[in-house]
């Protein structure tokens, strides 16, 4: 996780939020590629549907969590 994903929020379950994101973010990636299903998401503003052939993303966009 990078310094960007970090929460600054004074909850303990919020600051726990992007590191769970990431894991869920990870595991529809895994459950795309076995399943031949395509990945939608939104890139730049436009919704995107990704063929997944590797389980990690190919360019992954770090946000800060405030």
């Amino acid at each position: 996780m990078t310094d960007a994903m970090v929460s600054t929020l004074p909850d303990a379950d919020m600051q726990a939020a992007p590191k769970a994101l990431l894991r869920a973010a990870q595991r529809a990636r895994e459950i795309a590629r076995q399943t031949n299903t395509r990945l939608v998401l939104v890139r730049a503003g436009e919704l995107v549907e990704e063929i997944v052939t590797d389980p990690q993303p190919a360019a992954p966009e770090a946000r800060r969590v405030t």
